[in-house]
């Protein structure tokens, strides 16, 4: 007996402190399970000791000790530890021992503001629903609910529709139009037909007043950019954007989108400019073989079948976002949910890919989209939660959940719909090309890396606290090692999408501050933004494709002045005028740019349609004399009213057009302009 109480004597050890009890062989994070616990009077913002597994807390489940608790300080064993990694610093050379940050690093928590009302909410679910099967099964439930409200209001505005002849609507994108840029219609717009006597019921989506073209377009002799392509009214020019005319002339709402019909009228000239709804359209002062008006229609049975539902579904959605994190304490459920739930938002409502045709097939081409982008996106946001955002939302105590839910999720749906709350900066792409052409773009640019920088610095700051630098540290300089070789590879393009950019900044939030849960949150909106409008596009792309439509800064074809022949000038002339231009040879291929390294032929727009399309190879142009001649009905009264402006392109054998040159004009008088000193 003696011997036996020895030996239980021996496998133990008094704490002299605590007077709990440690045997030997324990584990250290088991040490505390024999030691009472000290409780700590005041709160304090960084803290040294972490908390249990977050995920172990389910919805509305309430901690088992108090917020006071919760920030007990750290067992002496990590005591001991700080004091090894303390010599252990002593050891290493002053730079490197100056990045792993002070000798006892810091553990952040959130001191809660007002913690009984932020808790409330908790508290009273936990009150009536004191059973975790019945908090899962309102989480279910709740979920079932958001799914039909969200479903059939979705199918409401963006499910098939007819019209009162009980023919199907067409839907529109706020883009579309019955008329494409340069020579895209084809040599006298045969691409573009029917010119006249067609009537079309249409929808269009809602916010389609703030779409504009981001590269220059040709509307006479005027070049259009960053604004609306809305080209007259009431009557409106064929490559205008049809629901950004239907709104300026008043057929539909901007707010809810809506339905209208619209009917091609043919040749039409002299449209005149004006601001009506928001919408300030643009003068042309001479024809178009295209050009169309509207009446008013109705979808469906129902006056307001066919409008964008999106106001009403963003109202349903936050309520939802909202209910549902103050009763949620368990992070990564809070986190699941929630980016689905707005990823759908964003891929279905607020911002969805552009899509047009007949109304029946628009839901299921948009649903299709979703599925496709929302897998490999839950894939990232798995990784993303357990390096960010779990060390970020874990042990959170009830008393943040009004924080949380401002912060995080409040930042969260800031970026999700970047495409309204940052649409005011004057900033599209982050190319050189659009940086150059678009007002305010550079300045705008040198504020956002200027904002980015200090709260990188000040982000580092706190990972430097907590001795995280080395860690993140070592991660960083292997990605700008990667961008590096990116960037130089030939024949690519390296491209930032906003989405990429929020998966470099996102390690940088993973540190437990009110500042770190708000810049999540946005950056997070930015990913799920990029993703579910435009897709994991690549990081590198060709120069062609990250052109797009802008100008190729290409050769343009040098004319002579042209030979102007009228039979009687002064007086009503008895046979057509005509203009006869000339043009000199191209450039030798050693004088050509990348751009232009195929000049096959030579394309002339007349009023913005394509009236030739000439090759080098073709039999009339194989002589000495290149020449392109245009003749003007002069009977008609069209012709001793309005003006006439030509425009030049090299073409490739494809017929693709390269830049055109700038505007040169036949006056009704019969005199032509080609700009001051072109001929000098």
């Amino acid at each position: 007996m003696v011997m036996a109480d020895r030996e239980m004597h021996d496998d133990t050890v008094l704490d002299e402190e605590t007077g709990g009890k440690r045997r030997y062989g324990d584990r250290e994070d088991e040490v505390d399970l024999h030691r009472p616990r000290r409780n700590h009077d005041g709160d304090e913002e960084a803290q040294l000791l972490g908390d249990g597994d977050p995920d172990q807390l389910e919805l509305g489940e309430l901690l088992p000790v108090t917020d006071a608790g919760r920030r007990q300080q750290q067992p002496r064993a990590l005591a001991a530890g700080g004091l090894g990694l303390a010599r252990s610093r002593a050891a290493r050379p002053r730079l490197l021992s100056f990045l792993y940050g002070p000798a006892v690093p810091k553990a952040y928590t959130i001191r809660p503001i007002l913690p009984a009302v932020q808790a409330s909410p908790v508290r009273l679910l936990d009150k009536v629903l004191p059973k975790r099967w019945q908090k899962l099964m309102v989480l279910v439930l709740g979920v079932v609910l958001w799914t039909a409200v969200f479903s059939s209001l979705l199918r409401r505005g963006k499910g098939a529709v007819t019209d009162a002849a009980g023919k199907t609507v067409v839907h529109m994108d706020c883009v579309d139009t019955f008329w494409r840029r340069n020579n895209e219609c084809g040599l006298n717009g045969v691409d573009c037909e029917p010119f006249t006597n067609e009537t079309i019921t249409f929808r269009c989506p809602a916010n389609c007043a703030g779409v504009r073209v981001l590269n220059p377009r040709h509307v006479g002799r005027a070049q259009v950019n960053y604004q609306p392509l809305v080209v007259g009214g009431p009557v409106y020019r064929g490559d205008s954007f049809i629901c950004g005319a239907a709104i300026h002339a008043g057929i539909i709402d901007d707010a809810t989108g809506g339905c209208g019909s619209v009917s091609l009228v043919g040749q039409y000239y002299s449209f005149y400019s004006s601001e009506r709804n928001g919408i300030e359209s643009i003068g042309f002062d001479s024809y178009f073989p295209l050009s169309f008006r509207f009446t008013k229609a109705e979808c469906g049975e129902s006056p307001s079948a066919g409008r964008d539902p999106r106001r009403v579904l963003l109202a349903v959605s936050l309520f939802s976002t909202v209910l549902f994190s103050v009763l949620t304490t368990s992070p990564s459920v809070f986190f699941f949910i929630n980016f689905i739930s707005i990823f759908a938002h964003v891929a279905l409502v607020s911002d969805p890919p552009n899509v047009s045709g007949p109304s029946d097939t628009i839901l299921p081409s948009l649903i299709s989209t979703f599925a496709g982008r929302l897998l490999p996106s839950l894939f990232c946001a798995a990784i993303i939660y357990q390096t960010c955002a779990k060390p970020t939302l874990s042990n959170l105590a009830p008393s943040v959940q009004l924080e949380k839910t401002i912060l995080w999720l409040g930042g969260f749906w800031f970026g999700a719909l970047s495409n309204y709350t940052l649409d005011w900066i004057p900033l599209s792409r982050l190319t050189a090309h659009d940086l150059a052409q678009q007002p305010g773009a550079r300045a705008a640019l040198a504020v956002i890396i200027i904002i980015l920088a200090l709260i990188i610095s000040l982000q580092t700051y706190h990972f430097w606290c907590a001795g995280l630098v080395p860690r993140y540290l070592g991660c960083y300089l292997l990605l700008v090692l990667f961008l590096l070789v990116m960037a130089v590879l030939p024949g690519l393009e390296l491209r930032i999408h906003h989405y990429i950019l929020a998966l470099f900044l996102l390690p940088l939030s993973s540190i437990q501050t009110r500042p770190s849960m708000l810049y999540q949150g946005i950056l997070l909106g930015l990913l799920v933004n990029g993703v579910a409008r435009w897709g994991f596009d690549s990081i590198l792309q060709t120069h062609s494709a990250l052109q797009g439509d802008a100008l190729l800064d290409s050769i343009i074809p040098v004319t002579y002045p042209p030979a102007i022949y009228l039979d009687n000038p002064g007086s009503p002339p008895s046979q057509p005028w005509a203009i006869s231009f000339m043009w000199a040879p191209p450039p030798p291929p050693a004088n050509q740019s990348s751009s232009s390294s195929s000049l096959d032929g030579i394309s002339v727009l007349i009023n913005d349609v394509e009236r030739y399309r000439g090759f080098y190879n073709d039999y009339h142009l194989t002589g000495e004399k290149m020449e392109f001649s245009w003749t003007r009905d002069s009977k008609a009264d069209i012709a001793m009213t309005t003006p006439e402006y030509f425009r030049f392109a090299y073409v490739t054998k494809e017929g693709k057009a390269l830049d055109y040159s700038e505007a040169g004009t036949w006056f009704a008088n019969g005199t032509y302009s080609q700009g001051e000193g072109y001929w000098k």
